[in-house]
């Protein structure tokens, strides 16, 4: 389902789907960065998992984030680089919280 999530979000194969959540994610991300959307962001790498259909097997599950995997190393490296936790709108977050079919953390 996680995968799927993804997909309705408007993260697709075929690119961002205009006037879905990842176009206003996309957009606001690149507000707020000067103009650009940085890679290994939230918008590049969810459209990276929705071009794919990875999501799931890059850890991001229906049930949280599986040890061992990709999202797993990626979550310990945010939290790293943040004195010890995942920020509310980091990449990890955002990326757990639409591959659950939530909206994902704002910043």
């Amino acid at each position: 389902m996680s995968d799927q999530n993804v997909h309705n979000a408007g993260f697709t194969s075929s690119g961002i789907r205009g006037g879905s959540l990842a176009s206003s994610m996309m957009s606001q991300e690149a507000r707020a960065s000067g103009g650009g959307v940085h890679s290994g962001g939230p918008t590049s790498t969810l459209q990276e998992m929705g071009a794919r259909g990875s999501t799931h097997s890059s850890g991001f599950t229906d049930s949280g984030i599986s040890g061992g995997s990709r999202a797993s190393h990626m979550m310990s490296q945010e939290a790293r680089s943040h004195g010890g936790g995942t920020p509310r709108g980091g990449t990890t977050s955002t990326v757990q919280s639409i591959s659950m079919g939530g909206k994902g953390g704002r910043r």
